[in-house]
């Protein structure tokens, strides 16, 4: 099975640590030869990975049993999150790629000033406005497209700063001369590097997809080194987008297209698993909840 796309020099960076976190199987535990496998497939030597599952016992992250390639690492808690998607947030790309999460037109500002001595505050509630996928404006004024007001109020609450936040919509926003919405979105949000990244997804998808038909029954250890690079893809491919509406993006998008075919290589990929009783990893149970839309199936432009 070649689940090799051409754009691989482009590949995210995988952590070691990251490859031990994604093998965890639904019973906790990741079996060491499959690891050596797959980080093997991934370019990464045995001195690597003996390395990386010492400081995880070490710190306490997982205990061992037996040791070289035929030891059983036993997770202490559930550790899949660095590679697990937000179920909701994807859920939502999902319904916009179908249609179903129209703009209404309202952009939605937050203007913040919160003194030098609350600093650390001032600095994670900035960082909070761009996880949630605002851009900034100028200094102390950022921008979403999206409805986020109760998930920035709930956060300026936590860090103490409620009082130096203000908010307010609007359908009227110009900057400059420029008041098309696409060409604010394209001035505000950095969209082509975003679509890159879709693109690097959708292409190695494409090529896990037409490996999985030349080769239908792969060996577990490509398998899984697919479903680790696609996750890593999937997660650097997200991770960056802000999921502005439809209204405002380039059209054709590529997230439309990649994360398509991304739910289509997870099913094939998960439909793979061994038939011989060995638990599944929980990295397929995450994202096959975070990849099933509301309406049922995304739809390709």
């Amino acid at each position: 099975m070649n689940t090799t796309a051409p754009d691989r020099v482009d590949r995210p960076e995988i952590p070691t640590r990251l490859v031990v976190h994604a093998l965890v199987r639904e019973d906790g535990t990741v079996d060491a030869g499959e690891l050596y496998d797959v980080a093997g497939l991934l370019g990464m030597s045995d001195q690597q990975v003996r390395l990386c599952v010492k400081r995880l016992v070490a710190e306490g992250r997982f205990t061992q049993e037996g040791r070289g390639r035929k030891a059983t690492l036993h997770a202490v808690a559930d550790v899949t999150g660095s590679l697990a998607p937000d179920a909701a947030y994807v859920r939502h790309a999902y319904r916009q790629d179908a249609g179903l999460a129209s703009w209404d037109g309202t952009w939605h500002l937050f203007a913040f000033a919160v003194p030098e001595s609350r600093r650390t505050a001032r600095d994670a509630l900035r960082e909070h406005l761009l996880h949630l996928g605002a851009a900034p404006v100028q200094s102390g004024l950022y921008a979403s497209a999206n409805p986020i007001a109760e998930f920035v109020d709930a956060q300026a609450r936590h860090l103490g700063v409620l009082g130096t936040l203000t908010r307010f919509t609007t359908t009227d926003l110009r900057i400059g001369d420029i008041t098309d919405p696409r060409a604010l979105a394209a001035a505000l949000w950095p969209l082509t590097g975003i679509a890159g990244r879709y693109d690097h997804l959708a292409a190695f998808a494409e090529g896990c997809l037409a490996g999985l038909t030349e080769e239908p029954d792969p060996s577990d250890a490509r398998r899984l080194t697919a479903a680790v690079e696609l996750a890593a893809r999937f997660a650097a491919a997200m991770r960056s987008d802000p999921l502005l509406p439809p209204e405002l993006l380039p059209q054709p998008w590529p997230g439309i297209r990649a994360r398509h075919l991304a739910a289509d290589c997870w099913k094939r990929l998960r439909q793979g698993a061994r038939a011989d009783g060995t638990p599944a990893l929980r990295l397929f149970a995450l994202y096959s909840d975070a990849l099933r839309p509301a309406d049922g199936r995304p739809r390709a432009k």
